[in-house]
């Protein structure tokens, strides 16, 4: 590590704060300051005994690529697809500027230490001052330099939970919420979790006593939050307040107090996303904010409270899904566009820790409840959870006439976010018409026209058909794309559309919506056209993300995939993991194989 620039104990720039992020992985608030009882989180704690506790906080996506994109872009990652799927390359428009090189322009020495992960083509080189595990305050030539320093911790992420922490917390000592079995490996899920915040919260610690040793500690303003939220059953990968919700709390010295929009210990109850953090440091610093940030400071002289929180999730590693949330803290309303997808649905990855296997054996015994078992189930539509009565959000009110307001409310609410934040989401990985500049293109994205269709084709109500019948005629790919999948989503309803969709596949030039087709007929039984069809589709001559589709689409019309048992074998060691990640799934279920316990994705014991 770097030694400390000279005169370090009277350095720092008296009209700009230094900034320091202290940023840890996968943490819901199991803090002592947010009322956790078990929590051993003394550092975190003494922090918002000083400064601030924010109540309610959330990531923009309920996982780590996409949510660090918003971060780095202030950029929702469903604006500029496909950085809204987990692990991607989307292209950040080459005018647009990072929060790094904005704070590097208004002479700030700017250092990551060192994930990134941002999940775009920028080059994290280039953006920042220092890049990397040597990545410190340290590091600047000139003590009177402010300095912007991230340092992630790794410690309580995900893969910790593969292998049991021994600590302070055991199995016995955790509560589990009624949505999960209590099971010997939730438990030991849970308790490693706790043990995992204990050993983070020291390692924060370690780094705020060099900033003290450094004589910084007046004139820096600490930031500690999470990347996403949890790693327990039901979080990570998922748009409830689990997989959502983070920790954050901000310590501001006495100097810079006139910053903070309330006193010293006190709570902020208001949304905040994870999506104003750019906006914030960035009127810190005294710098002008882009236009295309869609936050909001929540620091500064131009601190503006949120009024909700938006959320998106579109593929987690080799699983399809669409998802999208608005919360006010109290509310919660989910929409679902792929309904007929289980919540459940077997992610190689996820499945490494014994908690989800045991979940997933008790559920294939018979052994859960319905509210345990409803993770396993497709999903409705729209959801709606009242967070103050029902934290756990098990009681879905959607339907529920007495909530019909608020319902309404948030509906036409995130329709408008939406729109606003042109989410092109609904193009599906590799589609014509993908990213920031060409989904601006309406011959090739009518948004409005595709958001329209797809809330119909999710809906699943069988009056919708004859619209999805003459969707499928369209010309625009994305378009019949929507049409296709509600055709899928109808079930044994689409049955009157048989010989339309039979027609479409023979002559269907795009391969995404080849695969909806074939899906959708396979469940009409109709599998001697659309069955060989999506086993071409896997063939390595595709693009990834087309084989990738059509696995999974093989995957969920069961038996009937059995002639794509050679295919799924043949790619088992593909080089691209999420392909060999779903084709050993697909494998082992059709040979009868398959367990909760079989670990399919090939863990080295990395990250």
């Amino acid at each position: 590590m770097a030694s400390p620039p000279a005169a370090a104990s009277k350095s720092g720039d008296r009209k700009r704060p230094n900034i320091l992020w202290l940023v840890s992985e996968d943490n819901n608030p199991y803090v002592g300051a947010y009322g956790d009882k078990l929590a051993r989180t003394p550092t975190i704690d003494a922090l918002a005994r000083k400064g601030l506790l924010f109540r309610n906080v959330y990531s923009c996506a309920p996982v780590c690529a996409p949510s660090r994109f918003g971060i780095l872009t202030g950029i929702y990652p469903e604006s500029c697809a496909p950085a809204n799927q987990m692990r991607a390359v989307a292209h950040l428009p080459e005018h647009f500027r990072t929060y790094p090189e904005l704070m590097r322009a208004q002479g700030y020495h700017c250092t990551n230490n060192a994930k990134t992960d941002y999940n775009c083509d920028v080059d994290p080189a280039a953006i920042w001052d220092v890049q990397g595990k040597e990545a410190h305050w340290r590091t600047r030539k000139d003590a009177a330099q402010p300095f912007m320093a991230v340092f992630n911790y790794e410690t309580t992420h995900e893969s910790r939970i593969f292998k049991p922490t021994r600590g302070h917390v055991t199995p016995e000592m955790v509560s589990i919420p009624p949505f999960l079995p209590d099971t010997p490996g939730i438990r030991q899920d849970f308790a490693s979790y706790y043990n995992l915040m204990e050993v983070m919260d020291e390692q924060l610690a370690e780094r705020l006593r060099e900033l003290e040793a450094d004589g910084l500690a007046e004139n820096t303003i600490v930031f500690h939050y999470s990347d996403n939220g949890g790693i327990l059953g039901r979080s990570k990968r998922y748009c409830y307040d689990e997989g959502l919700r983070c920790e954050m709390v901000v310590y501001v010295p006495p100097k810079w107090r006139h910053l903070m929009p309330a006193a010293p210990g006190s709570e902020i109850r208001t949304p905040v996303s994870l999506i104003d953090l750019a906006p914030t440091v960035l009127a810190l610093a005294g710098a002008p904010q882009p236009s295309q940030m869609s936050g909001k400071p929540f620091l500064g002289r131009g601190a503006r409270p949120q009024t909700y929180a938006f959320g998106a999730r579109n593929r987690m590693d080799e699983r399809i899904d669409f998802q999208r949330t608005v919360t006010d803290g109290r509310w919660r309303y989910i929409r679902n566009y792929m309904p007929h997808r289980p919540w459940g649905q077997h992610q190689a990855f996820e499945w490494l820790a014994t908690g989800y296997q045991e979940w997933e054996q008790a559920h294939l015994d018979g052994a859960l409840n319905p509210t345990q078992d409803r993770f396993f189930q497709t999903k409705p539509f729209e959801e709606l959870y009242d967070l103050a009565a029902d934290p756990h959000e098990i009681a879905d009110l959607a339907r529920d006439p007495v909530h019909a307001s608020t319902l309404t409310k948030l509906r036409r609410l995130l329709d408008e976010h939406m729109i606003a934040i042109h989410d092109n989401g609904f193009i599906p990985e590799g589609m014509t018409g993908e990213g920031w500049v060409a989904s601006r293109d309406k011959r090739l994205y009518p948004l409005k026209e595709v958001m329209a269709l797809a809330h119909l084709a999710a809906s699943g109500q069988p009056e919708a058909l004859p619209a999805l019948s003459q969707a499928l005629e369209s010309p625009t790919e994305v378009i019949r794309y929507w049409a296709a999948i509600g055709l899928v989503i109808q079930g044994q309803n689409a049955t009157t559309a048989r010989a339309q969709m039979r027609d479409k596949l023979e002559h269907e030039a795009s391969p995404h919506v080849r695969v909806q087709l074939c899906e959708a007929l396979a469940k009409l039984d109709e599998t001697d056209q659309s069955v060989p069809a999506l086993i071409a589709l896997c063939a390595p001559d595709f693009p990834w993300q087309i084989r990738l589709q059509a696995f999974n689409a093989l995957t969920f019309i069961g038996d009937r995939a059995r002639p794509a048992l050679e295919t799924a074998r043949a790619a088992w060691n593909d080089k691209k993991v999420f392909i060999k990640s779903a084709a050993r799934y697909l494998a082992l279920r059709l040979t009868g194989e398959y367990r909760p316990s079989v670990a399919i994705f090939d863990w080295n014991g990395g990250e």
